[in-house]
């Protein structure tokens, strides 16, 4: 398994990679809003059945973006805890407006 990434910061620009269509960026926005408000909700109003509806709303919209958009397998399979860390740094950089120059500048875009 000498392939395997060992670190977040070389995962990172992988990741990104794996998320060029915008299309899928806007997606996985969507669904991990969606996916944190429903969980927080779940736990402000003690609600069980919010951890499978979040899961649901946070990974669906991804999935659509990997499997019809960037027509590729989303590194959650993989790499699960760096693509959660992955996909909450890519939804900081999206709303403080930072990530398409990352994205530029691995040349990604």
């Amino acid at each position: 398994m000498a392939d395997r990434i060992q670190s977040f910061e070389d995962f990172w620009p992988f990741y990104l990679g794996e998320h060029r269509d915008p299309l899928n960026r806007v997606l996985h926005f969507i669904g991990t809003t969606a996916g944190v408000s429903i969980a927080l909700f779940g736990v402000v109003t003690f609600n069980p059945l919010a951890i499978p509806a979040a899961l649901v709303a946070g990974y669906g919209p991804a999935w659509i973006g990997h499997f019809f958009v960037e027509k590729n397998r989303p590194a959650s399979f993989k790499y699960p805890l760096y693509s959660l860390r992955g996909d909450c740094r890519m939804w900081c950089r999206f709303v403080t407006g930072r990530l398409t120059g990352e994205l530029k500048s691995l040349g990604l875009i």
